[in-house]
């Protein structure tokens, strides 16, 4: 199937798809007229890359990911190195998730002080 079809397929884009071959997570066949030609394959591997990605993780941690990207990621039982990365990740995202906190309690500390409590939060 052609980059395209494989993208629509799998609920992504053709620049996804691109960048996902760059980094070595999937590959494909060239065509006569050089167009990107994926087997059936190429569907459970995008699938579960995006399921990864969708999952906090970033395109380097899927890389350990590889050998089991081409069965049923979500059900099966982790690894070790991908239980690692996963751990690390959430680690990460934490850490950001209490910086972003913090900010904005300081924000909104600083707006309440100067409007006198008088702040409704935007939706």
């Amino acid at each position: 199937m052609r980059i395209g079809e494989l993208a629509r397929a799998t609920g992504t884009t053709a620049r996804a798809l691109r960048h996902y071959e760059q980094a070595g997570l999937i590959s494909s066949e060239r065509a006569c007229n050089g167009y990107r030609i994926y087997d059936e394959k190429a569907l459970v591997r995008v699938r579960n890359i995006r399921h990864l990605l969708t999952a906090g993780l970033t395109l380097d941690d899927v890389r350990v990911f590889l050998p089991c990207l081409d069965g049923d990621v979500a059900a099966a039982p982790p690894s070790g190195g991908g239980l690692r990365v996963a751990l690390e990740r959430l680690a990460v995202l934490n850490e950001r998730i209490a910086a972003q906190t913090e900010a904005r309690d300081r924000l909104e500390t600083a707006l309440r002080e100067k409007t006198g409590d008088r702040i409704r939060p935007v939706v």
